[in-house]
């Protein structure tokens, strides 16, 4: 087996620790979750509701690939992404607000970044990833830089989506 066959197996293992964590605090909470996903197209919805009983505090997954998808979907404002572009601490800020007033969540999370192998720039090279999180009505992002391949790197943000989705519910 390749190292990276192996380390993507860890990182699933990882992972459905991780969403029964974020299971068992949504629960105690009485919280709904709401996703919002550009660069993982779906990938921590589908964590989620891999667990039975998901349907109990997962509310929705809006995949907002294209830019009109996250102006549609989640109304964020086309000013933010001419003046920041997608990938931008302001539009995942915008997707994680957005999923939320478009569902009946109270949580949300949200990415936006450059999975590659192109697609990427200078200033936002591959692997580059903003995340959001809006828990009662606070929003928070952090910028992840991740190395590997495209399967890597949306891997890499599903479980750094659902770990700091972890540490805020942990503090609220």
């Amino acid at each position: 087996m390749t190292d990276s066959l192996n380390s993507l197996l860890n990182l699933e293992q990882s992972r459905q620790s991780i969403c029964w964590l974020v299971a068992d605090l949504m629960l105690k909470k009485q919280y709904f979750l709401a996703t919002a996903e550009s660069c993982t197209g779906g990938l921590i919805a589908a964590a989620c509701t891999d667990l039975a009983g998901s349907s109990q505090w997962f509310d929705r997954g809006f995949i907002t690939y294209s830019n009109a998808a996250k102006m549609d979907m989640l109304g964020v404002d086309a000013v933010l992404i001419k003046q920041f572009g997608a990938v931008s601490d302001q539009v995942a800020a915008a997707m994680a607000q957005g999923s939320v007033k478009h569902s009946a969540a109270q949580v949300s999370v949200a990415v936006t970044g450059v999975a590659g192998p192109t697609g990427g720039s200078v200033e936002k090279p591959v692997g580059t990833v903003w995340v959001g999180w809006c828990v009662d009505g606070q929003t928070t992002t952090e910028l992840c830089h991740f190395d590997g391949d495209r399967a890597t790197v949306r891997a890499l943000t599903v479980q750094r989506a659902l770990q700091g989705l972890i540490e805020r519910l942990q503090t609220t």
